[in-house]
């Protein structure tokens, strides 16, 4: 019974937030909703759900343990600064259409920050942001929205006002920001790049690749970029040679695209 019980939940919590228990190892995801859901005080999974589905909370819980990639909305703060201050007046002088790559994007936090800056410049709806991750559950979880206030800490005030909605302990993206960004699964070692990107941000992944994977990488992001376009990377990533592959180093972290 309890195998059914548990099957039963996963399609429940499929159909509610688009993330897919089978994907992961069942006995390993099991014991660890049936602790999260003792400790709340509950006795089985079908009691769980209901409770799940009526409280907010209790739902950001569930994602939490379910999901285990951090990220944060503007993170390193000074970085989006030079970002928004420096590079985008002049890309968008260039192209006021800009095309956008998200690469590694995680649960969403990422494309939804470049959104809500672009935002302050042009229509979203003459800008593309595709974002992209391997994982297919933390881009259901980046699809739906939904972030506890831990992941707000370096939104600036006017932002957080204009473009989320508190509800409980938790924060909505508005329907605004996430019509502007395009969700794809995508294997950075093994798929296809898309091209004529103005903007590429893959950050806080690369380090987790080989020296020769990361080389592999920097030509393909390269490839990617229009001329004059940029790739902006995690704040432990510099590319020491960025000229054998075509950028120039534009700031600390933003690399440009040579003709």
């Amino acid at each position: 019974m309890m195998h059914q019980d548990y099957i039963e939940f996963t399609d429940r919590i499929k159909k509610l937030t688009g993330i897919d228990l089978a994907l992961y190892k069942e006995a390993q995801m099991k014991r660890r909703l049936i602790s999260l859901y003792e400790r709340k005080g509950y006795q089985s999974f079908d009691e769980f759900y209901r409770a799940v589905s009526r409280d907010e909370k209790l739902l950001l819980d569930l994602l939490d343990r379910m999901t285990i990639n951090v990220s944060e909305f503007f993170r390193n703060f000074k970085r989006w600064e030079v970002l928004e201050t420096k590079l985008l007046p002049s890309l968008l002088k260039r192209n006021p259409s800009l095309k956008v790559w998200s690469a590694a994007c995680s649960s969403g936090e990422e494309p939804y920050t470049i959104a809500m800056l672009l935002a302050k410049y042009v229509p979203l709806s003459q800008v593309s942001i595709l974002a992209t991750d391997i994982d297919e559950n933390i881009l259901a979880r980046a699809r739906l929205g939904i972030y506890p206030e831990r992941s707000l800490n370096e939104v600036p005030d006017e932002i957080k006002k204009r473009y989320f909605i508190k509800e409980e302990e938790s924060y909505h993206i508005s329907g605004e920001i996430k019509q502007a960004v395009t969700f794809r699964k995508h294997n950075l070692l093994h798929d296809a790049f898309k091209t004529d990107f103005d903007l590429i941000i893959c950050r806080n992944v690369l380090i987790y690749f080989t020296e020769d994977a990361k080389r592999d990488l920097y030509r393909k992001f390269s490839s990617s970029l229009r001329e004059g376009g940029i790739f902006f990377v995690g704040s432990t990533e510099q590319i020491f040679n960025p000229q054998d592959y075509g950028f120039a180093s534009e700031d600390t972290f933003f690399y440009k695209k040579l003709g």
